[in-house]
């Protein structure tokens, strides 16, 4: 299989690389977590980068690319750990309206998506679900010609500022059945829609949205919400595989550039054996997990059962990789590096929230199981 991009995926890592180092230094960053995580500022650039478009299709002002260029594009924004929510927004929600929402939804929504003009998140997440997509408590009832939705979700990526949300709600059937989940859009401005906005433990920025017998629109029906929603928890499991394979690479260039620095009796601590094993051991996991990133992304387009297992797969190997390469970071820096103002620390508190997204290592593991047992009558 040939692991080599293409002259056009290239152009487009060198382009969002130049983007990050020159226009996303550290200090910007910083700054940026001290105004509230969220910069519209950062966001047009993004925009007129045509990041915002990668996957909108042609017919609605995008690129039409796929998950390979989508991946690109997540390794280096995880190089510079990126505040603004790319994923949740060009990727997930983007992938959901240009692939189940209706013609006219797609047409009034996409093409100012793809322009930066407007911001769509996906809220799926609620308090006692623990990562089961399927658990939805919100519900949803046709009242005359349209939908009204109710509920709360949980961390909700720029919830407060976002200008709609594509909402799981229950339209049938008990809290943790499969069936009966309909996506519904619901706007920010609309009546019954409340938002209590946090910074995030990244420096990121996140909200609980409550809905109160908001007016929606119906995206996916009942019968397919389910299965609409499983294929964009899997994009955004890609994306952030990608993400935290950029940002573990930025994350031991650092580490070994300290030890190459600090001395100790009078010699760079780079030079002690058993640090340079520690870092043997941070370098294999980074190209365990790597491996299992584009695993996951070449799996996105095959059948459920096995993009899901995959997915799961990547996500458990990935979750070790990112705990090891942090701790052992951290603990190669010493004291400075959790401080405020050096930057590893927040490479390993990125990695600890991408970790607990979309479910978590252990969360992951099961299914994982759960999916390796559904299939050993197979090979018996």
């Amino acid at each position: 299989m040939d692991f080599e991009y293409s002259d056009d995926q290239q152009q487009l890592r060198d382009a969002v690389a130049k983007w990050v180092e020159k226009d996303y230094g550290f200090a910007r960053r910083q700054a940026i977590v001290k105004a509230g995580g969220f910069s519209r500022e950062t966001w047009g650039q993004m925009a007129e980068l045509g990041l915002m478009g990668l996957a909108v299709p042609e017919a609605h002002g995008g690129m039409g690319f796929g998950p390979v260029e989508a991946m690109v594009v997540m390794e280096e924004l995880g190089r510079g750990i990126v505040l603004e929510p790319y994923a949740p927004v060009a990727l997930v929600a983007g992938s959901l309206l240009g692939g189940h929402a209706p013609e006219e939804v797609q047409a009034e929504w996409l093409p100012r998506l793809a322009g930066g003009e407007a911001i769509v998140v996906l809220a799926h997440q609620e308090r006692e679900a623990r990562y089961v997509l399927r658990h939805v408590n919100t519900s949803a009832r046709r009242q005359g010609d349209e939908w009204r939705v109710s509920g709360t979700k949980s961390v909700v990526p720029v919830g407060d500022q976002a200008d709609a949300y594509i909402v799981s709600a229950r339209v049938s059937g008990a809290v943790d059945d499969s069936q009966g989940i309909g996506l519904f859009l619901v706007e920010r401005g609309a009546s019954g829609v409340s938002t209590r906005g946090y910074p995030t433990q990244d420096g990121g920025r996140a909200a609980e949205v409550s809905f109160a017998d908001a007016p929606a629109r119906l995206l996916v029906g009942p019968d397919d919400g389910y299965f609409a929603l499983e294929t964009a928890a899997d994009v955004g499991i890609a994306a952030l595989c990608a993400e935290a394979v950029g940002a573990m690479d930025q994350l031991l260039k650092v580490t070994v550039e300290y030890l190459n620095t600090r001395k100790q009796f009078g010699v760079t601590i780079g030079s002690f054996q058993a640090l340079r094993h520690r870092v043997a051991d941070m370098k294999m996991q980074l190209e365990l997990a790597r491996s299992m990133s584009y695993y996951a992304t070449l799996k996105l387009n095959d059948d459920p059962a096995q993009r899901r297992r995959a997915i799961s797969q990547a996500k458990v190997q990935l979750g070790q990789a990112m705990r090891f390469v942090g701790q052992q970071s951290i603990q190669l820096h010493g004291g400075i590096g959790v401080t405020e103002e050096y930057i590893a620390g927040h490479y390993f508190k990125r990695l600890t929230c991408i970790e607990m997204s979309f479910g978590d290592t252990l969360h992951h593991l099961a299914e994982v199981s759960a999916r390796m047992q559904d299939t050993a009558g197979v090979f018996a």
